[in-house]
């Protein structure tokens, strides 16, 4: 499939032993994705009535679930689907959680919750800005919730029924992207970040990794010429397929794909094993922080 790929082919991961962890930890803090082929989260009978892209709503491309507060966001007004719905997303939740516990246990207890995503559009044709198309090569970055150096790390699942892909392409490695953009970066400045979260712009205040790291993410999308002609190697994630990520240092592009579940978990760099492989390392080691 992908040099980029790590894989993991137990179906049952209470038998990992502590090499497989070691290595599987290693391997994503490289930079490389964590493929589970024969591990994916199982569905009720029952619901399979939300694999439908009428349990949208208008306007709205994926439903969010925040399992905190077990609040639904992005349903049609379905009412009689609404405690389904919530409980399928948190189930995958806490199946995102415990494989983590049981995959990466080192990260067990330190992992803060993000949302749950169910993204059951088909993605491809898809039109959106430029700077919104996830379908062009790019690095994760919020532009609304800065996450101050923590990691994003994500938990997908395709759950597709018809037994079709999840089609991704991933880019090149996090330290020739920096290469290749921070120069080009505008510098960070600390009075607009303060009068952009005074107006509501952001949650918080905007640090400065925050702002590198989403103008890398805006500048790579907009580059015409760096998207033709990057080298990208295509990755297919089949039905029934589990991955896991640091979104925020592995470049990558969602092509096609319908019905997938997607768990965020933030992790502060201090609790990876290898803080120096962090993109907020890198950020340091230019001067810019």
């Amino acid at each position: 499939m992908s040099n980029h790929l790590f894989y993991i082919n137990q179906t049952d991961i209470n038998r990992l032993e502590k090499k497989d962890t070691d290595a599987a930890v290693n391997a994503l803090e490289s930079g490389h994705v964590l493929f589970l082929p024969n591990y994916t989260f199982s569905i009720k009978k029952e619901e399979k009535k939300l694999l439908s892209e009428s349990i949208l709503a208008k306007n709205t491309k994926n439903i969010s679930f925040n399992y905190n507060n077990k609040k639904v966001s992005g349903m049609a007004q379905a009412q009689e689907i609404k405690t389904m719905l919530s409980n399928f997303m948190s189930n995958y939740a806490l199946y995102s959680n415990d494989l983590i516990a049981k995959l990466l246990p080192e990260y067990k207890d330190k992992l803060i919750w993000g949302r749950t995503s169910f993204r059951p559009a088909e993605i491809n044709g898809r039109v959106s800005s430029k700077r919104k198309d996830d379908a062009r090569v790019h690095v994760d970055a919020f532009p609304s919730s800065p996450v101050n150096g923590k990691r994003i790390l994500r938990v997908f699942c395709n759950i597709n029924p018809y037994y079709e892909a999840r089609v991704w392409e991933t880019g090149e490695p996090f330290p020739d992207l920096m290469q290749k953009f921070s120069y080009k970066l505008p510098k960070y400045n600390s009075i607009i970040a303060s009068l952009l979260n005074l107006v509501g712009g952001t949650k918080t205040k905007r640090s400065a990794y925050d702002h590198y790291m989403l103008k890398l993410h805006d500048t790579m999308k907009l580059d015409e010429v760096y998207q033709e002609n990057l080298y990208k190697t295509k990755v297919q994630f089949p039905s029934n397929s589990t991955w896991v990520v640091f979104t925020d240092q592995v470049s990558h592009a969602a092509l096609s794909g319908q019905f997938l579940l997607e768990q965020t978990f933030y992790l502060a760099v201090e609790d990876m094993r290898n803080p120096e492989s962090s993109p907020l390392a890198k950020w340091e080691s230019l001067g810019v922080l």
